[in-house]
């Protein structure tokens, strides 16, 4: 099988402690209501993944899975906090790629935490897929995570 790699960043203005505490806690709880209140304040009515490229709009709902959490090393190695997640489709799963991935959390500054997210997606559909995602899937599952770590960042800024 064919995956394809993503990898996107976020900030977050706040100390890592208080992010890693936020996460750390429930992070499935934290992505849903990342992507509900960005869903609710697009009037969708169901958590989903959005992407648009061009005049091609994509959503699907999402069912998020939390595989671990786990202490780690970040890059310049201080402590670091990995959640290991993977999300598919809700309904018609065959249709849409699995994502797998980790998010690290880790302290820029003392006052700035980044959030990465590194995974790996496998297009649907066997070689149709391949075709689909060479033209344009890529394009909307990297619009689709990075949109993802993007309302997470969001929803901490506004929380914590």
């Amino acid at each position: 099988m064919v995956s394809h790699h993503l990898r996107v960043f976020a900030y977050v203005n706040h100390p890592y402690a208080r992010v890693r505490t936020a996460l750390g806690a429930d992070p499935l709880a934290v992505f849903q209501r990342a992507t509900s209140a960005a869903a609710a304040r697009a009037d969708a009515l169901s958590t989903e993944l959005h992407a648009s490229i061009g005049p091609i709009d994509v959503s699907a709902g999402i069912d998020i899975r939390v595989l671990s959490t786990e202490l780690g090393e970040s890059p310049v190695g201080d402590e670091a906090t990995r959640v290991t997640l993977e999300w598919q489709a809700a309904r018609s799963p065959g249709l849409f790629p699995v994502m797998r991935a980790v998010l690290s959390i880790y302290a820029l500054t003392p006052t700035e935490t980044q959030l990465e997210l590194e995974g790996d997606y496998q297009p649907p559909l066997g070689a149709l897929g391949r075709v689909v995602d060479a033209a344009i899937g890529h394009r909307i599952a990297e619009a689709s995570v990075h949109r993802f770590i993007e309302q997470v960042a969001g929803h901490l800024r506004t929380v914590l």
